[in-house]
């Protein structure tokens, strides 16, 4: 008799798994419930859509249930939402939202993929017709029909990470003036404070509002609009209000059917994706697996990984021995004219698990610089002080962005250090990159940094220096003027620094820095071969002043 495997949710967990299983078992008989109308589409392309980017609905379907059906011979029933498990009887129970009827059916493997929703703030006001959240594709039918219908004016999207500033540049981009209330210091979590610093800046550039380190606190109408109270005592008067404060996993089926939950509320999962229980699987964003950098369970509510475990648990549920060994997290948004991405841990989650790192910062071209076009580009790289080790990675800039990630994230997953980023052999012609990729640049900073050959200190260290500490200022004198300086640095331009050496102290320890950190590097393997104390401001002065909200370049 063959075997007979239920899935709970579709979109790219539970849809995945149902076409992979199809393809290893013909015999299987393979039935998907879906609460909702689609079982697969690009939720990724939701703000998109609510943008015009994407025309047309349609587009965001990977596949609708019929075609679905027809191509793989799985039984698919939407509108049908699972109110139970039954573990030891090996039955689901079945709510039809369609004709109102309830039954069992009978499983011998059981795929979990429910996915999460999003958070809502305990709030008053909350329940608001005018306040929205974006997850589905009828969540994103009624912010569209909002914005089509109503015109709006004015919006506040409260929540600074991926898609929250999405929606931002999406609503800008529909003419709608746009605040995003964002209740840390900064946008991206994910990203350090210097590098979510650059988009900080480009957002201000595009006529966004930025209210930083405020949170929501009430709602209420006002003539019809929305009247936005924040906890630092703000109000701000709005058309309409988009919540994009994080999401929470599913976890009610597993819960109630007594499967182990991390501390979190996600499924705890092992390598396989089985739960708790031998005869049930699951994946996507209810999850939580293996962060390959810190070595503890997280939660990754990314397709990517979705799709890689649901591959994984339609493998194993089948019979087959297949592992998922774990996620970096890579991710990558785009915000108006600049793309943002990450890659591994950040510097407060090292901090926060004791973790021994360095960092270094690099500003690079996307491609050789006498090649029309090319766009600046910051490499935030996190590695190991004794190995190099790579950890963790995160790049702003324009062109190009998405490509270098995608190296960085690949070298991280491999266990590569930074001395390996030295020697890896990129594709170069002069529109798409140079003889010494980004990539390739960032490496040589950072074992340099390894190997001693340079010391650095951060630009969060520069206004706090110790005593007998002096800075060097090695630009020219056009820069100082066109961008500024530290107050208080002496100015030495790097042509000039070996005939001026005898005005400085071998008792005291030069910090120089330069625009990006390169004429740094130079002064610093002057003056130490000299016989001097030196280090050099990582980053340059860009980062510097970026990270304390200066212009992005």
């Amino acid at each position: 008799m063959s075997m007979k495997l239920v899935i709970i949710g579709g979109v790219a967990g539970g849809a995945t798994a149902a076409a992979r299983a199809r393809r290893v078992s013909e015999d299987a008989r393979i039935i998907l419930f879906e609460r909702g109308e689609f079982i697969s589409f690009a939720n990724c392309g939701l703000p998109y859509y609510v943008g015009g980017s994407i025309p047309e609905r349609g587009r965001l379907l990977v596949t609708t249930a019929a075609a679905f059906q027809s191509r793989y011979r799985i039984d698919i029933r939407t509108f049908s939402e699972v109110l139970s498990i039954d573990r030891a009887r090996k039955t689901v129970t079945v709510r039809n939202h369609a004709s109102k009827e309830t039954y069992t059916e009978t499983y011998d493997k059981l795929i979990l993929s429910p996915g999460a929703s999003p958070i809502m703030p305990p709030v008053p006001g909350i329940d608001h017709a005018k306040v929205f959240t974006l997850r589905t594709i009828p969540d994103a039918d009624r912010i569209k029909a909002c914005i089509d219908r109503e015109r709006p004016s004015s919006a506040v999207v409260v929540g600074g990470g991926f898609i929250g500033l999405e929606m931002v540049e999406n609503l800008i981009e529909r003419g709608i003036k746009t605040t995003l209330l964002e209740k840390l210091p900064q946008v991206l979590p994910p990203f350090d404070a210097e590098m979510a610093a650059i988009v900080q800046s480009a957002l201000r550039d595009k006529g966004v509002e930025l209210l930083l380190g405020q949170g929501l606190s009430a709602l209420s109408e006002q003539d019809n609009r929305l009247r936005v109270a924040t906890d630092s005592g703000g109000e701000i008067v709005c058309d309409m209000l988009i919540l994009s404060v994080g999401i929470r996993p599913e976890n009610a089926l597993a819960k109630t059917a007594g499967l182990e939950l991390c501390p979190a509320g996600h499924i705890q999962v092992d390598a396989s994706l089985r739960t708790s229980d031998p005869d049930i699987f699951a994946v996507g964003d209810a999850v939580c697996t293996h962060d390959l950098v810190l070595g503890i369970p997280t939660a990754t509510a990314l397709a990517g990984p979705a799709n890689k475990q649901a591959r994984i648990a339609a493998d194993n549920a089948l019979g087959r021995a297949e592992v998922f060994r774990g996620t970096v997290g890579t991710a990558v948004v785009k915000v108006f004219d600049l793309t943002a991405a990450s890659t591994g841990a950040n510097e407060k989650t090292l901090s926060e698990h004791k973790i021994p790192y360095l960092a270094s910062c690099t500003h690079s071209g996307s491609h050789a610089s006498y090649y029309p076009g090319a766009e600046p580009m910051a490499i935030k790289l996190l590695f190991a002080p004794d190995t190099g080790k790579l950890l963790g990675a995160q790049i702003v800039g324009g062109a190009g962005v998405d490509k270098r990630i995608d190296v960085l994230a690949t070298a991280i997953k491999a266990g590569m250090r930074a001395a390996d980023l030295e020697e890896l052999e990129l594709a170069y012609a002069p529109p798409y990159s140079s003889a010494k990729d980004p990539v390739n640049v960032a490496g040589y900073v950072a074992n340099n940094i390894v190997k001693g050959d340079m010391q650095i200190v951060t630009w969060r260290e520069i206004d706090n220096l110790p005593e007998g500490h002096v800075l060097i200022d090695l630009r020219e004198q056009k820069e100082l003027d066109m961008a500024g300086f530290i107050k208080g640095a002496l100015h030495i331009p790097l042509n000039s620094l070996r005939d001026r050496l005898s005005e400085l102290d071998r008792d005291k320890t030069y910090v120089v820095y330069c625009a990006v950190g390169l004429r740094g590097y130079i002064a610093y393997r002057i003056l130490v071969q000299h016989g001097y104390k030196a280090k050099n401001l990582s980053g340059g002065y860009t980062t510097y002043s970026l990270a304390r909200g200066g212009p992005a370049r």
